[in-house]
C-alpha cells in the first residue's frame, strides 16, 4: 500500500515533469518502486529521456531498466511499435534473457496472440517452474480470453505455492464477487484480513460481502467488520457508516424484536448516524435532506 507522503511525492514529481521542470528519472524511479501503474505518464517521461541520447547515456546501467519500464507502459497503452522497439534494442544487449524473453511473450499477449503467447510462457516456466510473474501473467491471459473459470483455477493452484500473495488472494475475491460467488469471495478475504488486518479496505470488502450473503448470523458479523473499518478509518468512512445502519435494519426486521442487540449496538448505530450527518454538512449539504430521509426510513435519524 502507499502511503499519502509516497503519494503526494509522486504527484509532485510528476506535475513538476509534465510543466517541464525536470526531474523525469526521478518520477521513474518512484513509480517503478512503488509499483504504481501509469502508463500514459512513465511512456511520455520515458521516452523523453530514450530519445535524448546525453540524458540516456547519464543513466549508467539504469538504462537497460528504464528500457524495460518503457516497454512494459507501451504495451500498457497499447502502442506496441515503441514496445517492440524497446524489446529490440533489449534483445541485442542481452541476447539470452529470460527477463527479455518474458518480454517478447507479454508482447505476444498484447497483441492478442494467445496461443503463442501461452507457447512462450511454457517454455520460460520449463526453466523456473516458480516464476511468479509469468504464473500471473498466465492467469491474466486466461482472463483475457474469456475464460474464467480457467482463471480461477491457474489462480488457486498459484496461492496455493504463493500463499503470502495480497495481490493474488485479493484479484481472486474480486473474480468471485463478480461472478456472484459470495461464500468463496468471503474466504478470500478472510485469508487477507489474517495476514494484514490492518488495512481497512479488505474490512470493508468482507462486510459488503456478508451484508450480500445475507442471514442473521453474516449480518450481525458485517457489522463487526463494518465497526472495524470505522475504528482503522478514523471514523472516516462513509460506506462503513452507512453499512452500520443497514445492518442495524436488516437484523431488526430478520428478528422483529426477538434479538435483543448487545449494549453497544444503539450506540454504535447512533455514533454514525451522526457521523453521517455531519460529514454531509460539510462535504455536501444539498444532499443532507435526502441523507435525513434515508436515515428516518431505518429509524435512525439523530
Amino acid at each position: 500500500m502507499v502511503s499519502k507522503t509516497e503519494e503526494a511525492e509522486v504527484n509532485r514529481l510528476e506535475s513538476q515533469a509534465d510543466n517541464g521542470g525536470g526531474g523525469e528519472w526521478e518520477y521513474l524511479s518512484l513509480v517503478r518502486k512503488l509499483k504504481l501503474r501509469r502508463p500514459d505518464k512513465v511512456l511520455k517521461h520515458g521516452l523523453t529521456i530514450l530519445n535524448d541520447p546525453k540524458k540516456r547515456s547519464s543513466l549508467g546501467h539504469d538504462e537497460w531498466t528504464l528500457y524495460e519500464q518503457v516497454a512494459i507502459a507501451a504495451m500498457d497503452c497499447h502502442c506496441l511499435d515503441v514496445a517492440q522497439d524497446c524489446i529490440k534494442v533489449l534483445q541485442k544487449k542481452f541476447p539470452e534473457s529470460k527477463r527479455v524473453g518474458r518480454l517478447e511473450a507479454m508482447l505476444l499477449e498484447a497483441k492478442g496472440s494467445w496461443a503463442e503467447a501461452e507457447k512462450a510462457y511454457l517454455s520460460l516456466l520449463e526453466d523456473n517452474p516458480l516464476d511468479q510473474v509469468i504464473l500471473k501473467r498466465r492467469v491474466a491471459l486466461t482472463k483475457a480470453q474469456g475464460d474464467i473459470s480457467g482463471a480461477i483455477q491457474r489462480l488457486s493452484e498459484y496461492l496455493e505455492v504463493f500463499m503470502a500473495d495480497h495481490e493474488a488472494w485479493r484479484e481472486l475475491a474480486e473474480i468471485y464477487v463478480s461472478l456472484q460467488m459470495y461464500k468463496q469471495a468471503a474466504f478470500c478475504y478472510e485469508e487477507l484480513i489474517l495476514s494484514q488486518p490492518m488495512i481497512p479496505l479488505y474490512h470493508l470488502a468482507y462486510a459488503d460481502v456478508l451484508y450480500t450473503l445475507g442471514g442473521l448470523e453474516n449480518l450481525q458479523t458485517a457489522k463487526k467488520y463494518y465497526a472495524s473499518t470505522i475504528d482503522l478509518t478514523g471514523g472516516k468512512n462513509n460506506r462503513a457508516l452507512f453499512g452500520v445502519c443497514l445492518c442495524t435494519f436488516a437484523v431488526a426486521q430478520l428478528t422483529k424484536g426477538r434479538y435483543k442487540e448487545d449494549k453497544e449496538s444503539p450506540e454504535l448505530q447512533s455514533l454514525a448516524a451522526a457521523a453521517l450527518e455531519k460529514d454531509y454538512k460539510l462535504r455536501a449539504p444539498s444532499k443532507l435532506s435526502l441523507l435525513g430521509s434515508t436515515l428516518r426510513s431505518l429509524k435512525l435519524s439523530s
